[in-house]
């Protein structure tokens, strides 16, 4: 059987549930529950701390798991990233008080607090700083009032938590982060059933980023209107019962839909509908 490794609560554990329950695996009825397995579909289940998930598949233990990158990173483990899931988005930065620090090379020889030392050690590692780096496991944001740390790193949604702290952001992005799928790294073949697992996931996100058009248009407009919606490949083009109309069935981006039913209607076809997709593979 596939072992997958899952978040077993927190930012990741729901939106991981339900892409895989879209992708038609079976999860776990209860929340106590540590290990599920799907006989249909000859997987098994292990629900683990996110910042453990990494560890256990660069060991081996475990074939695949979703964790986030910022934990993957921050683990140092020697697992890859292999897929990108869209969701669980986050920024890291640098934070401190106004006027104290200019930029990341200001942080040379100062402490930095953060729930994140691995994050920060490379990123500073990279960047040639050399600085004292303190873990702390939350609230940090408090640490550079209470005179623990000259600066923090931590993750940042809206950017409200700093000024409410006193602090401003420093430099440019230490890490942008968001749900991953992660295997073994060091060049490890991937399993066969891995390949159809990532497969199942790919088509969820392409269902949720397109939608299926159809619509009615004249012959001479057909050439403008496909280049409005060219589709993966291409359209589906096919002859109607009335001479002249030909009906056009193609992908387009669910964020641009709208969009493209106004500009085919203003450019004459009609009937113009869009359709969820639920499946696919490309």
């Amino acid at each position: 059987m596939l072992r997958i490794a899952i978040p077993n609560k927190g930012s990741l554990a729901g939106p991981a549930a339900a892409m895989l329950s879209e992708a038609g695996y079976q999860q776990r009825g209860h929340a106590k529950e540590l290990v599920f397995v799907d006989p249909v579909n000859e997987v098994e289940f292990f629900y683990l701390r996110p910042r453990d998930i990494a560890l256990y598949v660069s060991a081996g233990r475990l074939d695949i798991g979703i964790t986030g990158r910022d934990l993957l990173v921050d683990s140092g483990a020697s697992a890859q990233e292999v897929l990108q899931l869209g969701f669980a988005h986050s920024t890291y930065r640098y934070a401190a008080k106004p006027g104290t620090v200019g930029d990341v090379a200001d942080l040379a020889g100062r402490t930095i607090a953060t729930s994140y030392e691995g994050i920060v050690t490379r990123h500073l590692a990279e960047a040639g700083v050399e600085a004292r780096v303190i873990h702390l496991d939350g609230a940090v944001e408090t640490a550079v009032e209470l005179g623990v740390a000259d600066a923090i790193a931590d993750a940042v949604e809206t950017g409200s938590s700093l000024p409410d702290a006193g602090l401003v952001a420093i430099g440019e992005p230490i890490l942008e982060s968001e749900a991953v799928i992660i295997t073994r790294g060091g060049g490890a073949e991937i399993a066969p059933e891995a390949d159809r697992f990532l497969r199942r996931l790919q088509g969820v996100l392409v269902a949720r980023t397109y939608v299926m058009m159809d619509y009615d248009c004249r012959a001479e407009h057909l050439d403008r209107a496909i280049r409005l919606t060219p589709g993966l490949e291409s359209p589906t083009v096919s002859p109607l019962h009335n001479e002249g109309w030909v009906a056009v069935r193609a992908m387009v981006p669910t964020a641009q839909a709208q969009q493209i039913m106004d500009d085919l209607y203003e450019l004459g076809p009609r009937a113009v509908l869009t359709t969820s997709i639920h499946a696919c593979r490309l």
